[in-house]
């Protein structure tokens, strides 16, 4: 599969709207499938639930990879890391975008409305969209994400690389 070929979800709480709004437009600029899920009345819509709708998009398989934005992205990283097979990364630059995707294969990405600008968010999309998963030792660790998540005791997992 191709970066371009991804389909891409995005889902925002009422603080980051107009920061989901400026990510699907770049995405789509890009080349993209992108969907915003539930947009946000004019009140206050809650967190949790649009982290739901983004990870059944992506439990379900309509789409590969999720973002979600809420004031700090603490909230979204916690709510969606709720949902089995999901793995969620809350990130702040380009690095953590970088190893979030080289070595955890995050496929949900959180952000900050309220603590990240629009220039910095461009990049760490960019970055975190191109970057691909590396495996090796660090598969052996997502199969033990894998375990817990399954309610077994992560230890069992060979220390071997993968």
């Amino acid at each position: 599969m191709t970066t371009k070929s991804l389909r891409i979800v995005i889902g925002t709480d009422h603080r980051g709207v107009s920061t989901a709004e400026f990510i699907l437009e770049t995405l789509k600029s890009s080349g993209y499938e992108v969907s915003l899920v539930q947009r946000c009345g004019s009140g206050p819509c809650d967190y949790p639930e649009q982290a739901y709708e983004v990870g059944l998009a992506i439990t379900e398989g309509s789409a590969e990879r999720g973002i979600l934005i809420c004031g700090t992205g603490i909230g979204m990283s916690i709510a969606s890391n709720k949902i089995k097979g999901l793995r969620a990364a809350l990130v702040h630059d380009e690095l953590t975008a970088k190893l979030s995707r080289s070595h955890n294969d995050a496929n949900v990405l959180c952000l900050s409305a309220d603590l990240l600008g629009e220039r910095l968010i461009d990049k760490i999309v960019h970055v975190w969209m191109s970057e691909e998963f590396e495996g090796g030792r660090h598969q052996r660790r997502l199969d033990k994400i894998t375990e817990i998540e399954a309610g077994r005791d992560p230890r069992v997992v060979s220390a071997e690389p993968s």
